[in-house]
C-alpha cells in the first residue's frame, strides 16, 4: 500500500469518527496553553488554523440557505479556542526564546518591509478595521436577525396551521416546517451569541499584541542584554507577526460569520452568493450602461489615469450591450410564442401582442 492510499484509508476512518476529531481538537487547545511547543509545530500549527479559516469562509459563499450550514456558531466557537491557544503559545515563544517559527518571522518581515513604525501602522489598521467594521457590525447583524426571527415565529406557526386546516399541506409537510422554524431561532439565536466570541477574540488579540511589544522589550533589554534597538526591532517584527497570524484568520471567520447573517434566501433555493451577486447586479443594462458613462467621464479628469478608467468604461458598455441584446431577444421570443399559439387556437392575436413588422401597412 502506497503513501497515498494509507492516507486516504486514515482520512476515511477519521471521517467517520468525527465526534472523536473533534474532542482531540479542544484536548490540544488546553494542552497548547499549558505545555511549550517546538517552533516547527506550532509552525504546523499556525498553517491548519489559516486553512481551516480560508475553509470555513468558502463553505459560508456556497450555501443557498443559513441552515445550510447550521453549525457555524459551534465552529466559530472551536476555531477561537484553537487560535488564542496559538496565540498563548507564540506568545510564549517569543517572550522565552525570542524566537516563534519561521511563519511568525515571515510575516512580520514581509509586513514590516524594514519599517517598524510602517509595520505596526498596518497592523494596527487592519485590527481596527477588524474589530470596528467587521466585528461590530457582523454583531449588530447577528443581533437584529435573531430579534426579528423569534418576533416572527408566533405568525409563521400560524400561518402553517392555517395552511394545514385549508388543506394545503400534509401533517409531514407541516411537522418538518415547524422544525425547519425551530431550527432557523436556534440558528440565529446561536450566532448572536457567536459574534460576541468573535469580538472578544479580536479585544483579546489586541491585549496579547500590546503585552508581546512591551513584555519583550523588557525581557529583551533586561534578561537576554539586548540594546534598545535591537530588543525594538526583534521584538517589534516578532509582534507584528504574531499579531498577523492571529488576526488574518480571526478577520477571515468574522467575515464568514458576518456573511451567513446578512444571507438573504433565493427564490429557487439553489444559488450560491456568487450566482445571486452577479445575477442581481447584472439584470438590468442601464446600471453598467450609466456606470460606464460615468467611467468615460471620469477618464477625462485631468490627473487620472484615462486608461484604466477607459477600459473599465469599455467592459461596462460591452456588459451593458450584452444584456441589452439578450433580454431584447428573449422578450421577441415571448411574443413570436404568444402570438402563434393565439393563432393555433383560432383567436386573432391582439395588435398589443403582435410586433409591429408583422401587422399590415394598413393597420400601422
Amino acid at each position: 500500500m502506497t503513501i497515498s492510499e494509507r492516507l486516504l484509508h486514515f482520512l476515511a476512518k477519521l471521517s467517520r469518527r468525527s465526534d472523536l476529531v473533534i474532542a482531540i481538537l479542544m484536548l490540544v487547545a488546553v494542552v497548547m496553553m499549558l505545555i511549550p511547543l517546538p517552533t516547527f509545530l506550532v509552525d504546523i500549527l499556525i498553517t491548519a488554523n489559516i486553512a481551516v479559516s480560508v475553509l470555513i469562509l468558502l463553505a459560508s459563499f456556497y450555501v443557498s440557505h443559513p441552515l445550510q450550514f447550521s453549525s457555524l456558531p459551534s465552529v466559530i466557537l472551536i476555531a477561537t479556542l484553537f487560535r488564542l491557544a496559538i496565540t498563548i503559545t507564540t506568545t510564549r515563544l517569543i517572550l522565552l526564546q525570542a524566537d516563534a517559527g519561521e511563519i511568525v518571522s515571515a510575516f512580520g518581515s514581509f509586513v514590516v518591509g524594514g519599517s517598524i513604525a510602517v509595520g505596526l501602522v498596518i497592523f494596527l489598521i487592519i485590527t481596527v478595521a477588524q474589530f470596528i467594521v467587521v466585528a461590530r457590525g457582523a454583531e449588530r447583524v447577528a443581533e437584529v436577525a435573531a430579534r426579528f426571527t423569534l418576533d416572527a415565529l408566533p405568525g409563521k406557526q400560524m400561518s402553517i396551521d392555517a395552511e394545514l386546516r385549508n388543506g394545503d399541506i400534509d401533517q409531514a409537510e407541516a411537522r418538518r416546517l415547524r422544525q425547519q422554524l425551530e431550527r432557523e431561532s436556534q440558528l440565529f439565536g446561536a450566532m448572536d451569541g457567536a459574534m460576541k466570541f468573535v469580538k472578544g477574540d479580536v479585544i483579546a488579540g489586541i491585549v496579547i499584541i500590546l503585552v508581546n511589544l512591551i513584555g519583550g522589550f523588557a525581557i529583551g533589554t533586561m534578561q537576554h542584554d539586548m540594546s534598545l534597538s535591537d530588543a525594538a526591532v526583534t521584538y517589534s517584527l516578532l509582534t507584528v507577526g504574531d499579531g498577523l497570524v492571529a488576526q488574518i484568520p480571526a478577520l477571515l471567520v468574522a467575515v464568514a460569520a458576518g456573511t451567513m447573517v446578512t444571507r438573504v434566501g433565493s427564490s429557487d433555493g439553489t444559488s450560491d452568493l456568487g450566482k445571486q451577486i452577479t445575477s442581481q447586479l447584472l439584470r438590468d443594462s442601464r446600471a453598467l450602461a450609466l456606470a460606464a458613462v460615468i467611467m468615460v467621464g471620469l477618464a477625462v479628469v485631468p490627473g487620472f489615469p484615462s486608461l484604466v478608467f477607459l477600459i473599465l468604461g469599455a467592459c461596462f458598455g460591452a456588459g451593458a450591450y450584452a444584456i441589452n441584446r439578450r433580454t431584447g431577444r428573449g422578450s421577441e421570443f415571448k411574443e413570436f410564442g404568444q402570438t402563434a399559439i393565439a393563432e393555433q387556437a383560432g383567436k386573432p392575436a391582439s395588435l398589443s401582442s403582435t410586433p409591429v413588422a408583422a401587422l399590415p401597412s394598413s393597420s400601422r
